[in-house]
């Protein structure tokens, strides 16, 4: 369990977690990361190790970035034969019922995995609402929250089967947008738009359940 009250201006978060071969860890957070008003800025880094046969899952709650924030985030991953990756992250718009909808100042987040040194995936999320509106096409265009999810295994087993499952599934949902990519190697990103924390969170515990023969067993 990850606990955290929230990240406060000159904050800087330095995570290391490594995972020993055959082992399988699940992490997970204790509630919703707030970001409050901030001058400098807070930053926060995280890497993941990955020996031989072992997995990793972390689908943490929805990110709240309060008024005039500012955040930097860099997560890095490194795979060996034989894991399996599970990572997400849900952006919100902020305190949107306290009128503070867009009004952080910056967000940033760059993933990275690779495997065996090789990069296989590299993930780019920058907003900056007060340069680009959310609002414009190519955005949010009208939702209020985003939620993206990457699913890797060096195992060598097809995710196509689980995408499908993933597709019906979301196509049930109302109010919410997504589109799912594969990527190189053997793995996914499905990315989620919509109006509600809850939901968004909802689906990708969902998702986790249905990959954790793969990731937990």
């Amino acid at each position: 369990m990850s606990s955290s009250p929230g990240m406060l201006d000159n904050d800087q978060y330095d995570i290391s977690i490594k995972v020993e071969a055959g082992a399988r860890v699940q992490l997970q957070s204790q509630a919703y990361q707030r970001l409050f008003q901030m001058q400098a800025g807070a930053t926060q880094k995280l890497e993941i190790v990955l020996e031989p046969g072992s997995a990793f899952s972390y689908v943490p709650h929805p990110v709240v970035p309060h008024q005039n924030s500012k955040f930097k985030s860099h997560t890095t991953a490194y795979l060996q034969d034989d894991c399996t990756l599970l990572l997400s992250e849900i952006i919100t718009c902020g305190r949107k019922h306290s009128g503070e909808a867009f009004l952080f100042t910056y967000f940033q987040n760059l993933t990275e995995v690779y495997y065996k040194q090789k990069l296989l995936l590299k993930d780019h999320t920058l907003l900056q609402p007060q340069q680009v509106p959310p609002g414009l096409i190519g955005q949010w265009e009208g939702y209020t929250h985003q939620g993206s999810l990457v699913y890797l295994n060096t195992k060598g087993k097809s995710v196509h089967a689980y995408m499908e499952k993933i597709r019906e599934m979301l196509g049930e949902e109302k109010g919410l947008c997504f589109g799912l990519s594969e990527t190189a190697g053997n793995g996914f990103v499905l990315r989620l738009l919509g109006n509600g924390g809850e939901q968004l969170f909802a689906c990708f515990q969902r998702v986790q359940v249905m990959l954790e023969p793969t990731t937990l067993s």
